[in-house]
């Protein structure tokens, strides 16, 4: 029988999205959009001012921005990808927020994100933390510009993980 998937994302300027979309399609997942109940303004995203919302929001470990919904189902699913742009060399903290919303006990999550230039860096050791003990946190990879042979070979070999 095959693995249950959803492909679960937050992207502030499009391009997470559109990874997102293609490798739902390539793994034959359904997909969620994690939207904010405020959506970002291009000033809140504005990276180079310190009292940016993005900014404060990573500069707070405690910050948890609200949803618009939350998802419903998660029980339904074995593996979870879970996509985010890269923002101060971790996940928005809206992808807490997202994991602390929902039963993930024993689930496989699979981290992706698109990134102007930093990599994962602790990432995955952030996330966990956000996580039931049972539910398997997996590092991924970073899919800028990734072609869809790159996105659904990303796919397949994320099963095996």
């Amino acid at each position: 029988m095959k693995m249950k998937k959803l492909v679960a994302y937050f992207s502030a300027g499009g391009s997470t999205k559109a990874v997102a979309q293609k490798l739902a399609a390539a793994a034959g997942a359904d997909i969620f959009e994690i939207k904010p109940a405020v959506p970002y303004t291009a000033a809140d995203l504005n990276w180079m001012d310190k009292n940016s919302r993005a900014t404060v929001e990573a500069n707070d470990k405690s910050s948890r921005p609200a949803m618009a919904e939350k998802l419903a189902g998660a029980a339904d699913y074995e593996a979870i990808f879970l996509g985010f742009p890269i923002w101060w060399y971790t996940a928005p903290a809206i992808i807490k927020t997202f994991l602390e919303s929902c039963d993930l006990s024993g689930k496989k999550i699979i981290l992706f994100a698109t990134s102007g230039g930093s990599g994962f860096g602790k990432t995955a050791d952030d996330l966990k933390a956000c996580c039931p003990a049972s539910a398997r946190v997996v590092a991924g990879k970073l899919l800028n510009g990734a072609s869809e042979k790159d996105i659904a070979a990303f796919a397949k070999n994320a099963e095996a993980l």
